[in-house]
């Protein structure tokens, strides 16, 4: 269980000799069973997900957001103690912080020194809320989304996500976490074929944007790649405005496009495998486990916006999607959420979600912030559709 273990590997974030210590102090402390868990091979034994962390408010010391952030500041100049936290146990949850705000929750998130992440292909509709700060997604209650890394469909995906909490459902709306990690790891053993065949071939993206947006909380072509794009620009003008935010993804060949009467199809050869930076250790950086689970649940616009095969364009069997889900039930944990909540995901190594609600819409508000990290995560194979590269600047 993760009650005792998560003591065990997470003593409190000490910032060693220092002169002038920060003013906020994080302890561990232990979630609900079904909230974090133990995580399997190959993380190291007694590492749980997330790792919870909450301000040591010792004679009910409360404090302030500058602090906190100062805290952030400091725990990350002595050689990113929060990074590697990242790195080993894939989710962080911050409870207990003067976080309000769009703007509070900014400042948090902007604190860790991340570089923020520009989103090419958008494929909902965020509005900016604050510096970098949008909302996480702006589906209909009833929509299920299933675990997945944040934009595996497109070449160009962050490192580093941030949710806050700012209003939360009485019943559901939590948010999934597992780790890539183990789901690549478990994968390997129980659908051998089926990773060997990821491995060789990679995948097809085929990704559809039209004008209008597609599905309710979805994005329009205008929003993914029209950024540059100017009222009387002539069609020919926004179409070639629109191919070159194409051409920043930086893949050559590996991404090819299709004109249709509503929009264009995007077509990527990507990785599903990649590789964690520093350990080299493989990761399942992937949808399809949602993308099918997805399907099988929700009704509507929103199928088929996406399709999924392998890289030479066979179709992927659903006997190995089924099994992905299966696994992936098997190691997520839910997050329940708490007004203010702050989960921090390592998106190289972890996935996330967002289960249906009831109540009103407007009772779930979970805003995101994502960041790039230092570099791409490594590819699993020397192919040269392997390969992605950080997305060339504007």
């Amino acid at each position: 269980m993760a009650a005792s273990l998560g003591q065990a590997v997470a003593p409190p974030l000490e910032l060693g000799d220092t002169s002038s210590p920060p003013p906020v102090t994080f302890e561990n402390f232990d979630l609900p069973l079904g909230n974090q868990r133990q995580l399997g091979a190959p993380h190291p034994d007694g590492t749980v997900i997330p790792l919870a962390l909450r301000p040591a408010t010792a004679d009910h010391f409360v404090p302030d957001l500058d602090g906190v952030i100062e805290t952030i500041k400091a725990l990350q100049s002595r050689g990113g103690i929060l990074t590697k936290k990242l790195a080993l146990h894939g989710t962080l949850l911050f409870r207990g912080l003067p976080i309000h705000n769009a703007d509070d929750f900014s400042r948090f998130a902007h604190a860790f020194g991340y570089k923020p992440h520009e989103i090419i292909g958008i494929v909902v509709d965020r509005p900016v809320l604050a510096p970098n700060v949008a909302p996480a997604n702006e589906a209909p209650k009833s929509v299920l989304i299933y675990n997945h890394n944040e934009s595996p469909q497109v070449p160009h995906a962050p490192e580093y996500i941030f949710f806050y909490g700012h209003s939360v459902p009485e019943k559901g709306g939590e948010t999934p976490i597992s780790s890539s990690l183990e789901l690549f790891r478990r994968a390997q053993q129980e659908i051998p074929d089926f990773v060997s065949q990821l491995a060789e071939k990679g995948i097809l993206s085929k990704v559809t944007y039209k004008v209008d947006k597609q599905y309710e909380g979805g994005s329009t072509l205008k929003q993914a790649f029209g950024k540059e794009i100017r009222d009387g620009d002539d069609e020919a003008t926004r179409r070639a405005k629109i191919e070159a935010q194409i051409a920043r993804y930086g893949r050559g060949e590996h991404t090819t496009w299709e004109w249709t009467d509503d929009g264009i199809v995007l077509t990527h050869r990507l990785p599903a495998i990649r590789t964690q930076p520093g350990t080299g250790l493989p990761t399942l950086f992937t949808g399809l486990a949602a993308y099918y689970r997805n399907a099988e649940v929700n009704t509507g616009a929103r199928k088929g916006v996406t399709r999924q095969l392998f890289g030479d364009g066979t179709p992927i069997p659903d006997e190995y999607l089924a099994r992905l889900v299966k696994i992936t039930d098997d190691i997520r944990v839910l997050h329940k959420w708490q007004r203010g909540d702050v989960l921090v995901y390592d998106n190289i190594i972890a996935q996330h979600g967002r289960q249906p609600w009831e109540g009103e819409q407007s009772d779930r508000v979970v805003m995101a912030s994502l960041f790039d990290g230092e570099q791409v995560p490594g590819a699993y194979s020397s192919d040269d559709w392997a390969q992605v590269v950080q997305a060339l600047e504007a």
